[in-house]
């Protein structure tokens, strides 16, 4: 679990940075990264950026850089990873356009980065809009980068009332509940009936606690878990209900003609709903969204199951495509722009360079032209380091292509926001035709027959 915070910088931006350089605190600076400028002139450079800026007609800003620190949890990762994880927060809230000064402190207990960015960016010359929630929207990266490299976080709100190990071992598929959930879902398909079903959990190491909840408890488990804290599926009367619903569905889907069941079976499922005794508003919600449904698996050609989970994976494969395209030109930006910021300083400063040679007072000129002189050092050094003898690209080169990925960036969010709206549609439908296929639908709807029979 990684914590984080946000300050502002307003002053001595020289004396925050050398604080977290701190070669003892950074294992003698082997946890330092920048990015757009050198961490030695990193103060300076910011000085400049925001210059340039102004001269550009920006007002000055009284903020002149901002300060995140990220904790982790004492023990749960190793400084390298910790450091690596800030870069990706970094490059991620920052999208490659502001300096930035990043450190990993190992003077304490628990693991924790400093991250010092420019309050302008080096692109666009803006200032750094700060919100309300700034704070959040962090802290969310901040979770979902600990997710994606085995990390605890704060569970999601759908997880209400998981711990941190237990979300963290359910994403691995090892905690005790995703234990209780797979075995309950394999159970229910075999089980006779709820005694067999009592029988079968039994033999597969389960404990069994009755009362006013049914509990299990696995072997070597501390304590018992109520099954129906893991899901409205997995009450006692649920799991009766799947058991019970379990035999007629299966024979039927292997029964009904292909190309009509989906349809067909929501269609029978709507009537059965229509004539029970809901309460009006739930059953005018309800036939909507069957409805919606139908009209949906209808438009789109989907009238089997499988077609449906086709149309699923379709789409979050197209999702997952755009957000790797959109990481790919994102990374390149982060290596176009930097050059573009020392490319045009170097030329820039380079006729101050070479008076500067040329002059006779050379400390007098120096202390006339101190800023220049810096800068047009850490540009050189930078490309050096960056390039190494090879030719630099032009500047008109790399900022044609920075216009074109750009626009390659700007299609790639248009295409991903429209794909995100279609996920979301389409595992809507999916839990739609889920619930209305359900086992228990099919047993209200065979229980129904059997009354009209009667």
């Amino acid at each position: 679990m990684a914590v984080t915070k946000i300050k502002a910088i307003r002053g001595t931006l020289s004396k925050a940075i050398a604080y977290i350089l701190n070669p003892e605190k950074t294992d003698e600076k082997l946890l330092v990264s920048s990015y757009g400028c050198a961490s030695e002139t990193a103060a300076r450079e910011f000085e400049w950026t925001r210059k340039i800026a102004e001269q550009k007609g920006m007002n000055p800003v009284r903020i002149i850089a901002r300060h995140v620190i990220q904790s982790f949890e004492i023990g749960e990762v190793t400084p390298e990873l910790a450091h690596e994880i800030g870069k990706q927060f970094a490059d991620e809230i920052l999208g490659g356009k502001y300096e930035y000064v990043l450190t990993t402190h190992i003077d304490k207990d628990h693991v924790h980065n400093h991250l010092i960015f420019n309050a302008v960016d080096f692109v666009d010359y803006h200032a750094y809009k700060s919100y309300k929630r700034i704070y959040y929207d962090m802290r969310e990266v901040s979770d979902r980068l600990c997710m994606e490299n085995g990390l605890s976080v704060i569970p999601p709100s759908q997880n209400k009332g998981m711990g941190y190990k237990e979300y963290t071992e359910a994403k691995r598929g090892t905690s005790w509940k995703q234990k209780l959930k797979q075995t309950i879902d394999r159970l229910v398909i075999t089980a006779k009936d709820y005694d067999d079903f009592l029988r079968l959990m039994q033999e597969a190491g389960y404990e069994i606690k009755t009362g006013k909840y049914i509990s299990f408890r696995a072997e070597g488990q501390e304590r018992f878990t109520r099954s129906k804290t893991i899901g409205e599926n997995y009450t006692e009367e649920r799991i009766k209900e799947r058991i019970a619903g379990r035999t007629p569905r299966r024979s039927r889907k292997q029964t009904a003609p292909k190309g009509i069941s989906l349809i067909g079976d929501i269609q029978e499922r709507i009537r059965l709903i229509d004539s029970k005794g809901y309460e009006y508003k739930a059953k005018l919600t309800i036939l909507k969204e069957a409805a919606r449904t139908l009209n949906y698996l209808t438009e789109n050609n989907l009238l089997q199951y499988a077609d449906l989970e086709r149309k699923v994976e379709d789409v979050h494969s197209s999702y997952d495509r755009t957000g790797k395209e959109l990481k790919g030109v994102e990374a390149r930006l982060r290596e176009v722009q930097p050059l573009i910021k020392n490319i045009s300083n170097y030329q820039r400063l380079k006729p101050v360079y070479d008076a500067f040679q040329k002059a006779k007072d050379k400390p007098g000129f120096k202390a006339k032209h101190e800023a220049e002189l810096v800068i047009f050092e850490a540009a050189r050094s930078t490309l050096l380091a960056m390039q190494g003898d090879e030719k630099l690209p032009s500047l008109k080169t790399l900022q044609a292509e920075q216009a074109q990925l750009f626009e390659e960036q700007e299609r790639l969010y248009a295409e991903r926001n429209r794909l995100k709206k279609e996920v979301k549609q389409i595992e809507t439908i999916k839990s739609n035709v889920d619930t209305f296929l359900s086992p228990s639908a099919d047993h209200d709807r065979d229980h129904r027959r059997s009354t009209q029979r009667e």
